[in-house]
This record gives structure tokens, C-alpha cells and sequence, in this order.
């Protein structure tokens, strides 16, 4: 019964103008703008999870939204390490946001872009996952796109001998946008492989629209002639 009292007296407490240790709030009309542009993007990826623009620019909204509700303020008290680690508590934050968001989408039978992005976060602790997740979203896009991004996501990690086992078991040469070949062309170069190089390079004249591997064939030449006179022995 003493809890009542307790209150009346903190309501009669004058109000004390220091914001000290108080949090900062966000500005009303930023949250409202955030939840209308939310919708509105959530609204297009219900239609087309596979809308990059789409997706990307709610991850970027809730990775932002996720950084902010740490509520890490300037203190001049915190010390370097302290303040390291909250930075990694915060970008910790943002990629569980985003990881969230990318397993929500990726629920849709035909979203390979969410998959993308499950892939590209877990790479790191968790490499066989991800060449799965990678090599679902592969399955899910029949033109390619999502294995050629999939292909670059691992060169990118260093990861070019899984790249060219994801791209083998999935590429269809005759079907698949021609960009998987440059990035088995590329990867293989990286895995010091040059035949297998120049036999991807074969394959991508199984592809019906000549004109666009015209356009690829001189840089993957390049890059395979590049990395021939890389090998050669220095006098």
C-alpha cells in the first residue's frame, strides 16, 4: 500500500531540466517517415522478394533503426576498448536486424535474394550453411542471377575452389545469364586453375546471344593471358 504514496510524491517532484543519463528520443516525424517508407517496402517485396532495390533499402532501415536502439551516446568516461566494443555491440545489432528481415523474405518460395544476403552474413561463422543458402537461392532463379551473385560473394571472401563447386553444380550454360561464366572464368584464374579457366570460357559460347559474349570474351582473355604471364618463370 506504500507504493501509492510513493507515487503521488515523484508526481508532485518538480521537473528538472538536465538531460543527463536521459535518453535521446527520436524525432516524432523521422519514426512516422520511417514506418510509411517501411510499408511501402515491405508492400513491394510482398510482390517481388527478389526487388534489390526494394531490399536493400530496408535493410538499411532497420539496420539504422537497430544501430539507434543501442542507445549508445557520447560519454567522455568510456574508455577505448569500451568504446570499441559498443561499436561492435552495434554493428552486431544492425546484422541481426538485417539477418531477421532476410530469413522473413527468404520464407517466399521464390526469393533468392534474401538467401543472398543469409548467405553473405554467415559465411564467416558458418561456411557450410551459407554455400547451402547460396546454392538454394540458386535453384530458385532460373536465369542465373542469383548464381552469379552467389559465385562473387564467395571469390569475394577468398573462397574461389567453393565458388567454382557451387557454380559447376549449377551453372546451365545454354540458359544462365553469361555473367556465371565470367565468374567461374575469374574464380577459376583465382584458384590457380587455367584450364578449367579456359574451358568455362568454351562453354560460354553455348549461350545464344553472341553479341553479349562478345562483350565478355576480350576481359576474360585478358585476365586469362594476365594470369599465364604471371606463371612464367623470371629470368
Amino acid at each position: 500500500m506504500a507504493l501509492v504514496p510513493r507515487l503521488r510524491a515523484l508526481l508532485r517532484k518538480p521537473f528538472s531540466a538536465s538531460t543527463v543519463g536521459a535518453r535521446r528520443p527520436l524525432p516524432s516525424d523521422r519514426r512516422r517517415g520511417d514506418t510509411v517508407q517501411e510499408d511501402a517496402l515491405r508492400a513491394m517485396l510482398l510482390d517481388d522478394p527478389n526487388d534489390a532495390r526494394a531490399f536493400d533499402a530496408l535493410a538499411e532501415l532497420v539496420r539504422r533503426r537497430a544501430a539507434e536502439s543501442t542507445h549508445l551516446e557520447d560519454d567522455p568516461l568510456t574508455a577505448p576498448g569500451d568504446e570499441q566494443t559498443a561499436v561492435e555491440q552495434r554493428e552486431r545489432a544492425a546484422d541481426l536486424a538485417v539477418w531477421s528481415l532476410a530469413e522473413e523474405l527468404a520464407g517466399h518460395p521464390r526469393g533468392w535474394y534474401p538467401l543472398l544476403e543469409l548467405g553473405r552474413l554467415s559465411l564467416a561463422s558458418d561456411p557450410e550453411g551459407a554455400i547451402r543458402r547460396l546454392a538454394t537461392a540458386a535453384e530458385r532463379d532460373t536465369e542465373g542471377r542469383a548464381l552469379a551473385a552467389g559465385l562473387e560473394i564467395l571469390r569475394g571472401a577468398g573462397m574461389p575452389v567453393e565458388a567454382l563447386g557451387l557454380g559447376v553444380g549449377h551453372w546451365r550454360a545454354r540458359e544462365h545469364h553469361p555473367s556465371v561464366g565470367r565468374q567461374l572464368v575469374l574464380a577459376a584464374l583465382e584458384a590457380d586453375r587455367p584450364f578449367e579457366a579456359k574451358q568455362h570460357l568454351a562453354n560460354l559460347d553455348l549461350y545464344p546471344d553472341a553479341a553479349a559474349i562478345s562483350r565478355l570474351r576480350p576481359e576474360l582473355e585478358q585476365a586469362i593471358a594476365a594470369h599465364a604471364e604471371a606463371q612464367q618463370p623470371t629470368s
